[in-house]
């Protein structure tokens, strides 16, 4: 009898479907760490509402505001986006990330997005962004609506372009601001990272590189990393993954995701992908979109950006789930509202 009731247990939880969960998403104002001015992100979670497609500004986000949270404990995710940039113009691998049973916090990091580049070359933004992610993390555990529904001790981090520096500061790589000199005397035609010939703004002496134990995995999307070298990398040894296209001409993958992956000692998974630019890894753009930033959304030919995203989202959900755990199913369902 146990023999067989031991073999029905089996069946059915091979039998057993995966939950279709959808996506909901609420709004978080903190205290930016570098100035306490406020600070804004966007927590994307599992849900048992049905989907709602709909825009968060003005990206076609498949998430509804507030929506019913799903039931278990689920590992947290937390996007550092690209200089200048916005996290929700990679608004399919969170939301894909979501279904496969993840929080995603989508960090607005402040001076250096889409609408504000005040910090853009100051030693405020390079360490003032690990401290922002930081806070990010520890507003969300300690949030009355999301903590109940996050596992503390499964956090990872997603870091594209400038987000990649900013993902290995915080599993413990300490910046070298002359390898930046050094590198702009070589490329002084990387509008980038040259901007101001190598220099930095010195604006905030009082801050340092800033890591976070908490940080147990890092998913790396074209990373800025030139700023370090393999003494400065020995403290990351948490699991990594590397993606970057070979045609990257913004951020040069031999001095950066490459060299990156030849330095760390934890054995990084290096995933180069043929003819793709750096922009390869925001969302497939819409047709309206591709009228306005053809520059952002036109990848070479023969490149695949939906096929790219596909196989990219599927090996993060492999990746995460190995080096974090998988969502559990205890909790009880809420919404955003109780």
């Amino acid at each position: 009898m146990l023999a067989l009731a031991f073999g029905l247990f089996s069946v059915q939880a091979e039998a057993a479907p995966r939950p279709n969960w959808s996506v909901g998403y609420h709004r978080l104002t903190f205290a930016d760490p570098v100035d306490q001015q406020p600070m804004h992100a966007f927590a994307f979670y599992p849900s048992t509402d049905r989907d709602h497609p709909g825009k968060l500004d003005g990206f076609p986000v498949d998430a509804s505001e507030d929506a019913t949270f799903a039931i278990g404990r689920f590992p947290l995710l937390v996007l550092s986006h690209g200089n200048t940039g916005t996290p929700l113009a990679l608004h399919d691998l969170i939301t894909s990330m979501v279904r496969k049973g993840f929080v995603v916090v989508a960090v607005v990091h402040p001076g250096d997005n889409y609408q504000d580049a005040s910090r853009l070359g100051a030693v405020s933004n390079l360490y003032g962004r690990p401290m922002q992610v930081s806070e990010a993390i520890t507003q969300v555990l300690q949030d009355r609506m999301l903590s109940p529904y996050i596992n503390p001790e499964e956090v990872g981090v997603i870091g594209y372009s400038a987000g990649g520096e900013t993902a290995l500061i915080l599993s413990g790589a300490q910046p070298e601001l002359q390898r930046l000199r050094q590198y702009c005397a070589e490329w002084p035609g990387d509008a980038d990272a040259c901007h101001a010939q190598g220099e930095m703004v010195v604006d905030r002496g009082d801050l340092a590189p800033h890591a976070d134990p908490r940080v147990h995995a890092l998913l790396l999307m074209a990373p800025l990393s030139l700023m370090f070298g393999r003494h400065t990398l020995a403290e990351v040894t948490v699991p990594t993954l590397i993606y970057a296209g070979d045609r990257d001409q913004l951020v040069a993958v031999d001095k950066n995701a490459g060299a990156l992956a030849r330095k760390l000692t934890n054995h990084p998974d290096f995933r180069l992908l043929p003819g793709a630019g750096h922009f390869v890894f925001m969302s497939p753009c819409t047709d309206e979109q591709r009228a306005k930033s053809p520059a952002l959304c036109t990848d070479a030919a023969g490149v695949d950006r939906e096929g790219i995203h596909h196989d990219l989202i599927n090996e993060a959900g492999r990746f995460f789930a190995d080096a974090l755990g998988s969502p559990s199913h205890s909790g009880l369902q809420t919404t955003a509202n109780q």
